[in-house]
C-alpha cells in the first residue's frame, strides 16, 4: 500500500471517531385541524429527532391552551428505530385567527435525574381560521363519529340536545 493510500485511509477513520452527535429535536409540519363535521379543533406536529437518543428517553411536546386554560402535555416514549413521533391535542376552544400559539418541544432523559432537558425546541402555530367558525354542535353523530367509550365527541353538544 502506497503512503497516499494508508494517509487516505487514516484521515478517514480519524474523522469517523469523536462524532457522538448531541440529539436534536425539530419539527415537521403542523398546524391547526378545523374538523366541521365533528365541530372541533386540535393542533399538533410531528417530531424529529435528529442523532442517537439515550434509552428511556422521552419526547414531551408542551402545547398552549387557546382558551388560557392549563398548559397541554403530551408524551411519549422514544423507542431506538423510530425516529418520527405525532403530536396532537385533544379537541380545544378558544382559537382566534392571526394570532400564535407556541409549542415547546423537549427530549427529556430517562437516567437520573428524571426530566433532565437533553434537547429542546419552540415555535409557534398560527390559525387561519377562528373558531367560532364551528357549528354549535356536531353535524354527524353515528357510527364512526363515536369515541370508544360510545360516546359522542362532544357530551355538551349531545345534551343541549
Amino acid at each position: 500500500m502506497n503512503r497516499f493510500c494508508r494517509c487516505a485511509l487514516l484521515v478517514f477513520l480519524l474523522a469517523g471517531c469523536g462524532q457522538n452527535e448531541d440529539p436534536k429535536v425539530e419539527f415537521a409540519g403542523g398546524g391547526f385541524v378545523f374538523n366541521y363535521r365533528q365541530a372541533e379543533v386540535t393542533y399538533g406536529f410531528v417530531a424529529r429527532i435528529k442523532g442517537e437518543a439515550p434509552e428511556g428517553s422521552v419526547l414531551e411536546a408542551v402545547f398552549e391552551d387557546p382558551a388560557g386554560g392549563p398548559q397541554i402535555v403530551l408524551r411519549q416514549m422514544v423507542l431506538p428505530t423510530r425516529r418520527s413521533y405525532k403530536f396532537e391535542t385533544p379537541p380545544v376552544a378558544g382559537v382566534r385567527k392571526d394570532r400564535d400559539y407556541q409549542v415547546e418541544l423537549r427530549l427529556l432523559g430517562g437516567e437520573e435525574p428524571l426530566g433532565t432537558v437533553i434537547a429542546q425546541n419552540a415555535r409557534s402555530y398560527r390559525s387561519q381560521l377562528d373558531g367560532s367558525i364551528l357549528p354549535e354542535r356536531p353535524l354527524a353523530v353515528g357510527p364512526g363519529y363515536h369515541q370508544p367509550d360510545g360516546s359522542t365527541p362532544r357530551r355538551e353538544a349531545q345534551e343541549s340536545r
